[in-house]
């Protein structure tokens, strides 16, 4: 079921918010299981057939966490290596299984043979990502002893709370089961309501009014790379790194505001990113929860930077290779994960050689050069990320650089006047058609852009309101939230216009992975 449409906001979520607090009035334990009950129908409507399939996963994971609290030394290491052995291998089969077995038989020339039905029909259950990570990572913070609430129904609703369920944040333990045994949540606020229903409205918009407008011009440039030029090339490519971010940061918005309808509070896992004057900022700021679980769940066990600047090296390449393969079964997700591995290290080794030197961070000029390096290396790396292949990567690739020259609608050359000489002696050529396509693009792009990196992100405009998680609030907006009628206004209007364009919801980009 997606946020982004009708049956969800007005049959799903009215009656799941209603059946909560009647059952609240019995208990947490009661409320925590008619939630948890809603978040299994809220998943079963997607394909009910992959719901045992969750529970198994959240049964057998649960019962591997009590073997791991009650053994000791070497058992407690060996049940900890099993359990998360099995999740890998469920994450594998489903996610990987395909990927390797074909690639296998390319490379020794080969088919599949009988087997090419089985890997055909095998289908990746939507938030399988998410759900294994979640639950990795109770496994061994149960090993390492920082599991303190452990009742099954609470373990049960925080892998299944719906608002994270398919597509995250990756939640954290510690973070969750406290809250749903918090009396204070088992009454209707109208505090929450507002401010969760303010947030979610934002995410929303983001979806449905930025995301799912930039989504045909980047689908342009990707369904037919062998047509671009440069500008058209650079236009494709904003518009998906602006496409991906409003939607999913939209997403994110949308799952933090129905978490605090119920009084929750999920961590936060979008900063404005696209703001990052590094690349180690850019990952500080974006997909937060997963950053943190790639950073605290195999870049630290794997040695960190404990052992020295190679093993640094290696182990940032390693982590982002494996985030990258967690994205997605498939050569240009690893070449992803590559790429950002690649600008971690060398981002390490400039900022070590900076210091050697005595050099500062360059002043305002410094920052400048820092974020336009940075976002241009982002989008770069895009382009595997969306890309259905590597030779479609590697062709919008040389575009970008300019190796496919530089062209213009010829009906917008007409209107350039004296400057037409001017572009044509830089070697500007033209073509026939597209002016549309060319224009709407751009601006999208201009419009996307202006919002990303200018506006207040929903935190700020929420500060006042304890948003999320660790939020990190930073200094008074002009555009903060208050409870008056004005922003009261602003916010249906917004609701009104996002509710309007609902006719044809449209799928999350991270439900794929």
């Amino acid at each position: 079921m997606l946020f982004n449409s009708y049956a969800f906001l007005f049959s799903f979520l009215p009656a799941v918010l209603l059946a909560y607090f009647a059952a609240a009035r019995h208990g947490a334990a009661c409320a925590s299981a008619v939630l948890a009950a809603a978040s299994l129908v809220f998943y079963g409507v997607w394909d009910v057939r992959y719901v045992p399939l969750l529970l198994a996963s959240i049964v057998v994971n649960y019962a591997c966490s009590l073997r791991i609290r009650a053994a000791a030394g070497r058992r407690r290491k060996g049940w900890l290596a099993l359990a998360v052995g099995a999740n890998l291998a469920l994450l594998g089969w489903y996610k990987y299984a395909n990927f390797f077995a074909r690639s296998a038989a390319a490379l020794a020339g080969g088919q599949l043979g009988p087997f090419d039905t089985l890997f055909d029909n095998l289908v990746l259950p939507v938030g399988i990502s998410f759900f294994t990570f979640t639950q990795i990572a109770f496994l061994v913070d149960t090993a390492r002893g920082h599991v303190r609430e452990r009742r099954f129904v609470h373990y049960l609703l925080f892998v299944t709370y719906f608002p994270h369920l398919v597509a995250g944040p990756v939640l954290h333990h510690r973070e969750m089961m406290p809250q749903f045994a918090d009396p204070a949540n088992l009454v209707p606020r109208a505090g929450n309501f507002a401010v969760g229903t303010s947030i979610f409205v934002i995410g929303l918009a983001k979806k449905v009014l930025l995301a799912d407008s930039l989504a045909p011009h980047a689908n342009a440039l990707f369904g037919a790379p062998g047509e671009a030029t440069l500008l058209l090339a650079w236009g494709g490519v904003l518009a998906y790194a602006f496409q991906l971010y409003f939607d999913f940061s939209g997403y994110s918005d949308m799952a933090i505001g129905l978490a605090r309808l119920f009084g929750v509070r999920l961590p936060l896992n979008f900063d404005s990113p696209y703001r990052a004057s590094s690349i180690a900022e850019f990952w500080r700021r974006w997909h937060m929860t997963l950053s943190r679980f790639l950073r605290d769940y195999l870049y630290v066990p794997l040695g960190g930077n404990r052992r020295g600047p190679l093993r640094r090296h290696v182990n940032l390449m390693t982590t982002m290779v494996l985030g990258g393969l967690w994205h997605g079964a498939g050569w240009t997700f690893l070449l992803w994960g590559a790429l950002h591995g690649g600008y971690l290290v060398v981002h390490h080794a400039w900022r070590a050689a900076r210091a050697r030197l005595g050099w500062g961070d360059g002043g305002r000029a410094g920052r400048c050069a820092g974020w336009l390096l940075t976002f241009g290396a982002v989008c770069v790396a895009w382009v595997f990320f969306r890309a259905p292949d590597v030779p479609t990567a590697l062709a919008i690739v040389h575009a970008l650089a300019g190796g496919d020259g530089i062209a213009l609608p010829a009906a917008l050359g007409a209107r350039l006047g004296a400057l037409r000489p001017l572009l044509e002696g830089a070697g500007v050529t033209w073509y026939l058609g597209g002016t549309t396509r060319f224009v709407a693009t751009w601006g999208w792009v201009a419009v996307a852009g202006c919002v990303a990196l200018a506006l207040p992100n929903t935190q700020q405009i929420m500060r006042r309101w304890e948003p999320a998680l660790d939020a990190r609030l930073g200094a008074p907006s002009w555009l903060e939230w208050c409870p008056v009628p004005r922003h009261a206004v602003a916010c249906g209007v917004l609701a009104l216009l996002a509710v309007l364009s609902l006719d044809q919801p449209s799928d999350f980009l991270y439900f794929q992975f």
